[in-house]
């Protein structure tokens, strides 16, 4: 009888199992590899499964240079993921590649993202009136030095430059070079590729009284004198005064965290890896202004729900999506990654942080232009500045050739 008993209650035990297991759903999330932000995610799914138990989210990463191939190959097939997180200069391509399905306008509607974020995120993901996506963070850029290579150089560690023309003054002064004239330590680091192509298209040509594109960001207007001028003087900075130069010591963030750069144009993306650099003793300032003028870009990665999936999953999707995008994420995606608030409303908690301060001012007055490839777009920018420093061509012909090679891309992707 016992034994009968044990084996009833074994079997009761096996279907409990079961049952319990074809009621809970469980869905992939897909991101780049950044180091900060997977570990926060992976802080996020514990506390998202907690408060719903049926649900499981496995997170996956890829390399951020693969991260597009790899989404081309795998969602088309239906063995991408639930939910994925792209940037924002993407969605025209996911969009059009069929990888990401509406928002439900019942939670993500017009109203609500106009309720919800920042005027530039609402306009930059509204596609033809359609909602595919929703950031948690924003980020801008600002200018950031080392305080101990200031007071080294008998600058105020706490006073930076607030112009363009002190820019470079300071970033002449700061410079330091071998007996050879090689360059030891740059008084600014000037990394193209990484937030020197947006600090000159988004920034620079805007302070130069250019406008990079018209409002629709169909046409490509940034081949004119003004644009010029912003380049020559952005790569006079690299040829004429040799203040820095593309991957010195390896790349900017290298160099600067190595004190090996004293000024840098970097994103706020970039708080939490400098706050852990230890004996780094560094500032942030509002980039510096020319003939009075105020720029900065913003941007920001967003979290889509991929084309096909459906049913319970799509349902635990959109749960952990509006979980991602939460007030409590948004903060914690501040302490942990460095990245703003998406939410207005939540940043006047960080007003008073001096780190995080200048990186809000930035916000009242960015841009966010709309890109359809965004990696061609932005290789195009930066194979000019090569041009000019590496071929010593002529940046006029440098900026007709990359407008040219912009607007063919612009008007492929829209045919």
């Amino acid at each position: 009888m016992k034994a009968k008993r044990g084996l009833v209650l074994a079997i009761l035990l096996v279907l409990a199992v079961l049952a319990a297991s074809a009621e809970t759903v469980t869905i992939t999330y897909w991101q780049y590899f950044y180091e900060s932000k997977v570990n926060l995610v992976n802080e996020l799914i514990k506390n998202f499964e907690a408060a719903n138990p049926g649900i499981k989210v496995e997170q996956v990463t890829f390399p951020y240079e693969s991260f597009n191939q790899k989404v081309a190959a795998s969602i088309p097939a239906g063995e991408g993921p639930d939910v994925i997180t792209l940037f924002y200069g993407w969605l025209p391509m996911y969009v059009k590649g069929g990888y990401l399905q509406q928002l439900p306008t019942s939670d993500f509607n017009k109203a609500w993202f106009d309720k919800t974020y920042y005027p530039f995120v609402a306009e930059s993901v509204d596609f033809g009136g359609k909602y595919y996506s929703a950031p948690t963070a924003v980020r801008t850029l600002a200018l950031i030095w080392n305080k101990a290579l200031f007071k080294e150089a008998g600058l105020d560690p706490n006073t930076p430059p607030k112009t363009l023309e002190d820019l470079a003054a300071y970033a002449k002064k700061l410079s330091k070079y071998d007996a050879k004239g090689n360059l030891v330590q740059a008084g600014l680091l000037m990394q193209p590729s990484g937030q020197g192509h947006s600090w000159l298209r988004e920034v620079l040509f805007r302070q130069f009284g250019n406008v990079p594109y018209n409002k629709d960001y169909t046409k490509v207007t940034y081949n004119d004198a003004n644009a010029v001028a912003a380049l020559k003087w952005y790569t006079d900075l690299i040829t004429k005064d040799k203040v820095g130069y593309p991957n010195f010591a390896t790349d900017d963030v290298t160099a600067f965290k190595a004190g090996k750069g004293a000024m840098n144009i970097d994103g706020s993306f970039r708080i939490a890896t400098l706050n852990a650099v230890k004996g780094l003793e560094w500032g942030v300032s509002e980039l510096p202004t020319y003939k009075g003028i105020k720029s900065n870009y913003a941007s920001y990665w967003t979290h889509g729900i991929v084309s096909g999936t459906s049913g319970k999953k799509l349902e635990a999707s959109i749960k952990f999506l509006k979980y991602l995008v939460s007030p409590e994420v948004q903060e914690l995606w501040l302490q942990k990654v460095g990245e703003l608030p998406a939410t207005p409303a939540l940043s006047e908690k960080f007003k008073n942080d001096p780190v995080v301060l200048p990186f809000l001012k930035g916000l009242e007055y960015a841009k966010a232009s709309l890109f359809v490839d965004e990696a061609g777009q932005r290789n195009i920018m930066v194979n000019a500045v090569d041009e000019v420093v590496l071929n010593k061509a002529d940046p006029a012909a440098v900026l007709k050739a990359a407008a040219a090679k912009e607007q063919a891309i612009i008007d492929g992707f829209w045919k």
